[in-house]
């Protein structure tokens, strides 16, 4: 396994270390002033920063870094991304400002590798160009989601349309005021095996029939300006030709999307836990107490050494789903993938919990990134599948290779 950066890879990570410093790092406070504080989503507006600074990222080539496929991104492998992900993920605002943010990332990737030249045209080219933002409707409030056979909405083909049908929620982006469409999972061949049954459709937003309901708390915070909605479909008519790839290809497509998107993920988890531990040496080095600083009391100083530990070891392990993604495709990395989207946002939570700790009251004040470090690592351990799902398939594909190799033993 080779886990060496490229030459441009290289350069890349000096020049978005740079760009984060110099552009990102002092606009954070700006773009939280700019935000409106609404609880009503339809007052959202884009903070005048964000804009200014992806227009700055787009003419430094620090642009769709995550994209693979040439003409539409930068051409990067996953290992070659990877610490490119693990930078962004310092920084709240920095993966919109590269037009690497999920979930607009996952759907440009849909659309880039599956999408016909018509919806590439339509749907992703808005995307690539950063005009535009989208949502991913698939989790349902009525069902448990994390078994996605589970899916009760509906896609349904009459002749040359396809009709929509079902209630979405936790559609995260939705209440972003540039969002135009959303990609809509549902069962368009309800007698095919089960994972044959759904289809991806292209829906855009102001579509008759489609009302988002409301944007959903996350640990009291509506994370303004994306939101995380709850929306109804009824009797939503669209052309046949806004399914993706065709009826009865959901699950492929997913697949294909969620092995590389949650490198990205994790790598982000990485980098907000070393932003995490950054901010713990920090206080525990300069906050006195008892007559000497934080670190020389009680174990602090093996709190950070577990947690260099516990990074260094998630980073390792997710560039190595990454390398095995690169080199023998997604399935040969299924007990990888699903490994660290289990143990990075783990390192991540226990790394904000710990800096939440030094940092005492403070730490639970918005003085301070580290209360909503700590709820996105948690989300992060629902969200793209819970860690008991993934522990399932961790268990199930190893009990599956420790027989293969008891059999060949025999």
């Amino acid at each position: 396994m080779d886990f060496a950066h490229s030459a441009r890879s290289q350069s890349l990570i000096e020049r978005l270390q740079r760009f984060m410093h110099e552009e990102i790092a002092p606009a954070e406070a700006v773009y939280a002033s700019e935000l409106s504080g609404s609880a009503d989503w339809r007052q959202w507006r884009q903070p005048a920063v964000m804009e200014a600074l992806k227009a700055k990222a787009r003419a430094a080539g620090l642009w769709n870094l995550f994209l693979p496929e040439p003409g539409h991104g930068a051409g990067l492998s996953n290992v070659d991304y990877a610490p490119l992900a693990e930078l962004m993920g310092h920084s709240f605002i920095a993966p919109e400002v590269f037009n690497c943010n999920a979930p607009d990332s996952g759907n440009m990737e849909v659309l880039a590798r599956y999408g016909s030249p018509a919806q590439q045209a339509r749907w992703l080219a808005p995307l690539l160009a950063g005009e535009s933002r989208s949502a991913f409707c698939m989790t349902e409030p009525g069902v448990a989601s994390s078994d996605a056979t589970n899916m009760q909405a509906t896609a349904t083909i009459e002749g040359d349309e396809v009709v929509l049908n079902g209630r979405k929620w936790w559609s995260t982006g939705i209440g972003h005021p540039h969002c135009r469409f959303v990609i809509f999972m549902g069962v368009s061949n309800p007698d095919a095996p089960p994972h044959q049954r759904h289809a991806m459709v292209l829906c855009p937003l102001d579509a008759p029939g489609v009302t988002v309901e409301r944007m959903l708390h996350v640990f009291h915070d509506l994370d303004e300006p994306a939101g995380h909605g709850e929306v109804s479909f009824s009797d939503v008519r669209l052309p046949a030709e806004n399914i993706i790839l065709g009826p009865g290809r959901g699950f492929e497509i997913a697949q294909g999307r969620l092995g590389p998107g949650r490198i990205h993920h994790c790598m982000r988890a990485i980098g907000a836990a070393e932003r995490a531990l950054a901010l713990l040496c920090t206080r525990a080095t300069t906050r006195t107490a008892f007559g000497q600083p934080l670190i020389k009391l009680g174990g602090n100083a093996d709190i950070v050494a577990d947690l260099r530990m516990a990074i260094e070891q998630a980073r390792l392990l997710t560039l190595k789903a990454a390398w095995l993604i690169d080199t023998q495709g997604v399935k040969a990395a299924m007990s990888e993938i699903s490994q660290i989207k289990v143990i990075a946002p783990r390192v991540a939570q226990r790394a904000a919990d710990a800096a939440m700790q030094i940092h005492g009251g403070a730490g639970l004040s918005d003085d301070f990134p580290l209360a909503s470090l700590y709820a996105y690592a948690r989300v992060l351990r629902l969200a793209d599948g819970p860690d008991e799902v993934h522990r399932g398939l961790i268990a199930k594909l190893e009990l599956r290779a420790q027989l293969k190799a008891m059999e060949a033993g025999a």
